[in-house]
């Protein structure tokens, strides 16, 4: 029956964590998997998210099945974070939210929407852009394409080629962005760009998909949804609001991994369009996994809608930021003393928990081999995997195949 299946290679990232915890060496680092770790190699378990979750399981009521869009008091707390609780776009109800299984699951959705309701309609995402975007939209039958964006030789946004490449997009491509805090690299558009990009993108009737994965590891929580509110205020030439989607999750901002907390949000041109968008995206989570599950939701609502767990939780979410800003600080001293005269200043401007070093395939495997230093073969590390115990190690044996 079963002859004709393949071998899965398995997840370039998921096969190297597991390699990584076979390893026996003591010293070994892990810069692969995009976790956040405490300063101690932990992962934390935010006091915000401690108090919520007793306050959540306190409630001792029944567990149905929640709709098939989620519950509502974590949908509307997801508006309020993403757009602002005054936003227009909000108050107006065209925007269509259902709480879903992490970002990656929002993503999904969202791809099975465009090519049931876009037919013909290709994606375009950045080169490089995180490995699953790619797959989970060739899975929903898309076709898949790359814009140009990262470059090497400066470590910053090739953007006027990025412009040049929207402007020729069909109308009604979808062009997938990274709101803030890039990955794999660590480089972000500014808001100038921004600015630049959001009216081109309306100009040529294109359909933005944001992945906001990482909000308030970059500049902060309102910094970070700059992108998302200024598409929200962003008018198509006939004065129509730009239609765009927006998948979000808390795995990272509130250390919430195994819960698969995400949301999914649609901006349409007005609240009959949202409830028509709504349903069709129901429809699509009736198809895959019928509904969300309750507990993750419910902490991510307590702490959204409390002021006071609200608060705590943007305090303990700051200083995981500055964590690894720090931690940004140390890798680059140590390695400018090791590598002098080599301009490395891009490890301090990059954003968020990724970085890109530079490093090709051949130099990522004498890392891991001779240094017991994990990193996936792009390049990419995920500098909160860095600690005071291990960032001159690191940096060292980054240093040692650097030179």
């Amino acid at each position: 029956m079963f002859e004709s299946v393949e071998t899965y290679a398995g997840d370039p990232i998921l096969s190297l964590n597991d390699d990584f915890q076979k390893d026996p060496r003591p010293n070994k680092i892990n810069l692969s998997i995009g976790i956040y770790f405490d300063d101690a190699g932990r992962i934390p378990v935010l006091e915000s998210v401690r108090r919520a979750e007793h306050a959540v399981a306190s409630r001792d009521t029944p567990k149905p099945y929640l709709p098939m869009e989620g519950a509502a008091n974590m949908r509307r707390a997801v508006q309020r974070l993403l757009f602002g609780a005054e936003h227009p776009a909000v108050t107006s109800g065209r925007i269509a939210t259902i709480q879903s299984i992490g970002s990656s699951g929002g993503l999904k959705v969202g791809a099975d929407f465009i090519a049931r309701w876009l037919p013909g309609s290709a994606v375009w995402v950045s080169d490089p852009t995180w490995d699953n975007h790619r797959s989970m939209f060739e899975g929903a039958g898309l076709n898949v394409n790359t814009y140009p964006y990262y470059d090497p030789a400066t470590g910053g946004v090739r953007f006027d080629a990025m412009l040049d490449t929207v402007r020729e997009l069909p109308p009604r491509s979808v062009v997938l962005l990274h709101a803030c805090c890039h990955n794999p690299t660590g480089v972000d558009l500014t808001r100038e760009q921004w600015d630049r990009l959001i009216p081109l993108i309306a100009e040529r009737d294109l359909l933005p998909y944001l992945d906001l994965a990482y909000q308030g590891f970059g500049d902060g929580i309102e910094e970070d949804a700059y992108a998302v509110r200024a598409l929200a205020g962003a008018r198509r030439p006939d004065g129509k609001p730009v239609a765009f989607f927006v998948a979000n999750s808390f795995s990272k901002s509130m250390s919430l991994y195994g819960e698969r907390c995400g949301a999914l949000s649609v901006a349409c041109a007005d609240a009959a369009e949202a409830d028509r968008v709504l349903g069709q995206l129901k429809f699509a989570v009736r198809r895959i996994y019928s509904s969300p599950p309750i507990h993750g939701g419910q902490i991510v609502a307590v702490i959204l809608d409390e002021p006071e767990l609200r608060a705590r939780w943007e305090d303990e979410l700051g200083g995981m930021r500055e964590r690894i800003r720090a931690m940004r600080q140390a890798l680059h001293r140590v390695l400018s003393a090791q590598l002098p005269g080599r301009d490395l200043d891009y490890f301090l401007t990059q954003r968020g928990m990724f970085s890109y070093t530079g490093l090709g395939a051949a130099q990522v495997d004498r890392l891991r081999e001779e240094h017991g230093l994990y990193m996936v073969r792009s390049g990419r590390i995920c500098v909160a995997g860095l600690n005071t115990s291990n960032v001159e190690a690191a940096a060292n044996a980054l240093a040692a195949v650097m030179r």
